[in-house]
């Protein structure tokens, strides 16, 4: 039986990343540090300690070949922030008498939203914390999304409402009351090299129906050497772990919806699949936004995280917002609205096993 070989960079895709690392870094150093730094030289290593590394005396940059090859472009960004933080302490601040990670360091991440940790992987900045209650209260989220699967069409669309309703108090009561939480990020997806209308308008279901933050950011696909874009999310742990959820639920069910409206109507071709995909999200939208004007009648009001926000403008200081034009109408399209409006966000029965660390199933990546 012949071995698979691990995957690899050719000297010419190394070239290409080395070029990619640069831009990103140029990003960062303009982004979050105004432009105060000199680009070191950037070098990539066979290291297995460390996924990457500034090193003052030559001025230099490395990261690791196992980074580019074993994990996503968002992990090479994190890692380039980290060591672009030890770069801009000692060579801007001049701060050499604390340790690596030392309060100095610690407080220029914090304040651009940069994970502290060596590792410098999509992790949450600092140890998880949760308003007081959010697990119980996201047990009792996870337990009427369970309920939404009823087979009782009015008990299952009672049920979806419960959860909305509770999200939406516990997440104002959390705004209120101004608990200390943390806040974390998430990529969901895969790279994609153009984010299609379905996807413009899942992000924005998340952004405002979810308690998250969204945007659509940059990376390249070093062993392409193709670049693309993915979707990041900002918010609490609990919050994200939702978002999550509905993010992979709705891009399944969409997908299951098309091949069973193509199956019907005996259409031969997927020409039409991503005009049906957007109708859908726009139908379940629809949905979502009249549960949140019933619960507005009712004095429920989302006015926002400043956490959050404060939190995701410290990841992102200088980001643009824009708007596409929706696409034409069509028979797919208005057959996929019609549908994503039937649409009852449940929690499958058969969950993981208990301990993972998941309250929701994990969506698609």
């Amino acid at each position: 039986m012949r071995r698979t070989q691990p995957p690899s960079l050719s000297l010419e895709l190394e070239h290409l990343a080395l070029r990619e690392i640069r831009i990103e870094w140029q990003g960062i150093n303009r982004s979050l540090f105004g432009s105060s730094l000199r680009p070191p030289v950037f070098e990539l290593t066979d290291a297995s300690s460390h996924h990457g590394r500034w090193i003052r005396r030559q001025r230099s940059m490395e990261l690791s070949r196992r980074l580019l090859i074993e994990h996503p472009w968002t992990s090479v960004i994190e890692v380039l922030k980290h060591e672009t933080a030890h770069q801009f302490v000692e060579e801007h601040l001049g701060v050499f008498d604390e340790t690596a990670h030392g309060p100095t360091f610690a407080r220029i991440c914090v304040e651009r939203g940069i994970d502290p940790r060596a590792a410098g992987l999509s992790f949450p900045i600092g140890a998880p914390e949760t308003a007081p209650g959010a697990q119980r209260i996201f047990a009792r989220i996870t337990k009427l999304l369970a309920l939404a699967q009823s087979q009782n069409e009015h008990e299952a669309h009672a049920a979806m409402a419960a959860a909305q309703r509770l999200m939406l108090k516990h997440n104002i009561d959390v705004a209120e009351k101004h608990y200390e939480t943390t806040y974390a990020y998430r990529h969901l997806g895969q790279p994609t090299g153009r984010v299609n209308e379905a996807q413009r308008v899942l992000s924005g279901i998340l952004t405002s129906h979810f308690f998250v933050e969204a945007i659509w950011i940059p990376v390249y696909r070093a062993l392409e050497g193709k670049r693309g874009k993915v979707l990041e999310i900002c918010g609490t742990p609990e919050n994200l772990e939702i978002a999550e959820y509905v993010h992979g639920f709705l891009l399944d069910t969409a997908e299951r919806l098309w091949k069973e409206h193509r199956g019907a109507r005996r259409i031969t071709s997927n020409r039409d699949r991503l005009k049906f995909h957007a109708g859908v999200m726009l139908g379940f939208n629809e949905t979502m936004n009249r549960s949140l004007t019933q619960n507005r009648q009712e004095g429920l009001v989302w006015q926002g995280d400043a956490g959050l926000t404060d939190y995701f403008r410290r990841r992102f200081p200088r980001t643009r917002t824009f708007s596409g034009s929706g696409s034409k109408p069509s028979r797919a399209y208005a057959d996929g609205r019609e549908a994503g409006r039937k649409i009852i966000l449940h929690k499958p029965v058969t969950a993981g096993p208990s301990g993972s660390g998941h309250m929701l199933p994990a969506g698609s990546r």
